[in-house]
């Protein structure tokens, strides 16, 4: 039987997940992930390797706040507390192996939402209509696009599955997409239904999303815009 791995992206996932199926509690969403994968070996008929998971930790630091013009405690936020869990929720998870990076101090900070800076700019609203809830917290992670090339070449180089399932919506995975086809592993994107580059075709054997979109964004057919949130 065919083996394979899946390695999962982390703040896309959480992102995307949110955005397709609504927030849920970080135990939720955590057996949500199990389940996604495990969707993803049933529909493959092929035995799990291991789910390698990458991320990063919450940030525990201060970030200042535009409209309150107050300094943050980020680690008695909301945000970090269900992150904390849903990691502790994925290490105790079988099969599951959680790579952490690190999230840069430096650019980390509250910034205006894409569809609230869209309105201010048509004009819809103004800057007094802009709220407190109105700002979301933007990070940067580094060291887990790294991770990611370094196990894809590691499970190739070292035969230890027939199939890797990426589930991702970035390019920067190309290169080492590129040496496990050549390693002979059948690579499968899993983009979560997110628009993906059409050169993007040529450096994988297929794309594959699990399960299905809420059904109001089909009746819709809304263009997809991701929320910043992290549940």
């Amino acid at each position: 039987m065919m083996k394979t791995a899946i390695l999962v992206d982390g703040g896309f996932y959480r992102k995307r997940a949110a955005f397709l199926w609504g927030k849920k509690t970080a135990e939720e969403r955590a057996k949500e992930l199990q389940a996604y994968c495990h969707a993803h070996i049933k529909a493959q008929n092929s035995e799990l390797y291991r789910v390698f998971y990458y991320d990063c930790p919450p940030s525990g630091g201060q970030a200042f706040h535009p409209y309150t013009r107050k300094n943050v405690n980020l680690r008695k936020t909301d945000t970090y507390n269900w992150t904390e869990i849903f990691l502790q929720e994925l290490k105790r998870a079988r099969k599951f192996a959680v790579r952490l990076g690190v999230l840069s101090d430096v650019s980390t900070e509250y910034v205006l939402k894409p569809a609230v800076v869209r309105k201010l700019f048509d004009g819809s609203i103004s800057l007094e209509d802009v709220q407190e809830n109105d700002f979301t917290l933007s990070m940067s992670q580094k060291g887990v696009d790294m991770k990611i090339g370094i196990d894809i070449s590691s499970l190739a180089y070292k035969k230890q599955v027939d199939q890797i399932i990426l589930i991702s919506g970035d390019s920067d995975f190309v290169p080492a997409a590129k040496l496990a086809r050549r390693e002979g592993i059948d690579f499968i994107l899993d983009p979560m239904w997110a628009n993906i580059k059409d050169s993007l075709s040529e450096h994988i054997d297929g794309i594959h999303s699990n399960w299905q979109k809420k059904a109001r964004m089909e009746r819709a057919n809304i263009q997809e815009t991701e929320p910043k949130g992290e549940q």
